[in-house]
């Protein structure tokens, strides 16, 4: 499913018709279909910080997988069940991948970085019948195991993995004890393109977590989104990098398939915690040409002085989405690294529907961009009634759309709350201009209500940001008698920076010549570190319960 040729994003989509087969199935597209025709062309490459990169082939990939889903299918795995993978980047996680595909099972990826709970939570919601992880993933999941009725066995990968740390009677196996136990021959499930592939948990932000369920075809819906925003891949010398972990949609499905199937080269990295240095490192070493790095990243590097002087990067585009750009972070990315950053949006329910491509000339600093081809995308009221441009409501996404999601798992009275009509509620606020930009400001959840304004906090944020002294920051409101909620902001301030009652003064001033007086931050309060999702965005959820929970107090407050 590529996007035609055309000289804008309007002509484009105005020529744009989906093709989606009645049968498809993931594991065979990004595997079985290269490996027929060009099978030595390598897939994926993996950083090693100590030596030359490992390298994988499609033919490679195509064997090794069909291995592993005959140990799948050994275990008891069957069309239907779900199949755990707690793993970081690598190889053995995209053959884990492709295999459960392959099989007509349902993945269901986790995050290494995830606590007990949280794993817990996943694990009993989804019914996993078999968890694929580390010997440290294992190790966390044997306090709960007694809990999981419904696990089975437990995969362990890496050369940690150890045979004799495992016991076939307990039903842990080594990953590839299983996977060289069985023959590579093709494994041929044949799945429509609406059966269900794979459960991607929502982060988070606003709520317990839900299991959006998608079918095979989510990933042709995100192919014209990917070609968007990396202008036409693939292209000769394309190689796809993100520092996002694959259990995320992002990672996965913005990066992981959609490049295999494309033919472009993954790389994969083991590094859990994001390291601006490392992340520098990566781009140039591996020769990576297209970078998916979330927004909190980007502003991670910003901090990093003059990285090109030490770094020889080849980059041909950036993508970034999750959370708002910002225009600071857009323009220090010109600046700096000489690219535009094309921003894109959408969430696990439903990715991708709108993006950027400055080559297409749909760029502009603080907005997303405009609806991908094949995407409609409004912004509606309470009423699912279509707003004029310049007014602000929910950014909402009509069905049908094969990037959508089937629904949330066991559980109709959410996924029915999703919609209005056709069309599927995103919970973010926004507004679209006259040009047609998409802006984004904020969860229906985050939005600040104070002295009668609706004020959003990713504007606010972008500002903070933009101060030389700031690194990282969260803004949110907090209840008060007077205004209704005041603007308070967390901050993270940039290295060897002194937090004090001066430097929150700066940072009053800074938003309120920048922004607007409505909008600068009443309260400030200076963190070591402010609460991420493995995302990489910001749980405000979690600063507005403390907000809430201190009402009344000010820490380095403005009292007037």
């Amino acid at each position: 499913m590529l996007l035609p040729a055309g000289q804008s994003l309007d002509d484009i989509a105005s020529r744009f018709e989906w093709d989606v087969p009645e049968f498809f199935n993931i594991g065979s597209a990004v595997s079985d279909a290269w490996a027929e025709r060009d099978p030595g062309r390598i897939c994926l490459e993996h950083f090693n910080p100590d030596g030359a990169p490992d390298r994988l082939s499609y033919e490679e990939l195509a064997r090794r997988s069909n291995a592993f889903a005959r140990g799948l299918r050994s275990l008891g795995v069957q069309t239907g069940d779900r199949v755990a993978l707690m793993l970081p980047q690598g190889f053995e996680t995209a053959i884990a991948h492709v295999a459960i595909y392959k099989l007509g099972a349902i993945a269901v990826p986790l995050a290494l970085l995830f606590g007990v709970e949280a794993v817990e939570h996943r694990l009993a919601a989804s019914g996993a019948k078999v968890l694929v992880t580390t010997a440290g993933g294992r190790d966390k999941v044997i306090a709960i195991r007694q809990r999981l009725s419904g696990l089975e066995a437990i995969i362990v990968a890496g050369d940690d993995a150890g045979d004799e740390a495992l016991d076939d009677a307990d039903a842990e196996i080594c990953f590839s004890r299983l996977e060289n136990g069985h023959s590579d021959a093709p494994v041929a499930i044949e799945t429509r393109a609406e059966d269900p592939a794979m459960m991607i948990f929502t982060s988070g932000t606003t709520g317990p977590p839900k299991g959006a369920l998608h079918g095979h075809r989510v990933l042709i819906g995100h192919i014209p989104g990917v070609q968007t925003h990396h202008e036409f891949m693939p292209q000769p010398g394309d190689k796809l990098w993100t520092p996002a972990d694959w259990a995320w949609a992002g990672g996965l499905l913005n990066v992981l398939l959609p490049g295999l199937m494309l033919g472009v080269p993954v790389v994969s990295s083991r590094a859990q915690k994001f390291d601006p240095e490392l992340a520098y490192r990566i781009m140039a070493e591996m020769e990576v040409r297209n970078a998916f790095i979330p927004p909190t990243a980007l502003r991670i590097m910003r901090t990093v002085s003059d990285p090109l002087a030490r770094h020889r990067l080849g980059l041909r585009t950036i993508g970034s989405g999750g959370e708002a750009l910002g225009r600071e972070t857009y323009e220090w990315a010109k600046a700096v690294l000489g690219l535009t950053i094309n921003e894109f949006y959408g969430q696990t329910e439903c990715n991708l529907v709108l993006a950027s491509a400055v080559g297409l000339g749909v760029s502009r600093g603080g907005a997303i961009g405009k609806p991908v081809p094949g995407h409609q995308v409004a912004i509606i009221d309470d009423q699912g009634h279509v707003v004029a441009d310049g007014i602000s409501g929910q950014i909402a996404v009509k069905r049908p759309d094969p990037v959508m999601f089937l629904g949330y798992w066991q559980n109709e009275e959410a996924t029915e709350a999703k919609f209005i009509g056709d069309w599927m509620l995103t919970g973010d606020q926004g507004v679209r201009d006259s040009d047609g930009y998409f802006s984004f400001f904020g969860r229906d959840d985050d939005v600040i209500t104070s002295s009668g304004y609706r004020i959003g906090p990713g504007e606010i944020e972008d500002c903070l940001t933009g101060h030389p002294a700031v690194a990282l920051a969260a803004v949110v409101g907090k209840p008060d008698p007077m205004r209704t909620e005041i603007v308070k902001a967390y901050i993270v301030v940039a290295p060897g920076v002194e937090a004090d009652a001066g430097l929150a003064a700066s940072v009053r001033d800074w938003v309120k010549i920048r922004l607007s007086a409505h909008e600068y931050p009443r309260e400030i309060e200076f963190v070591d570190s402010l609460p991420l999702t493995t995302t990489g965005k910001v749980i405000r959820r979690v600063l507005r319960d403390r907000a809430i929970d201190e009402a009344g107090i000010r820490t380095t407050a403005d009292e007037t």
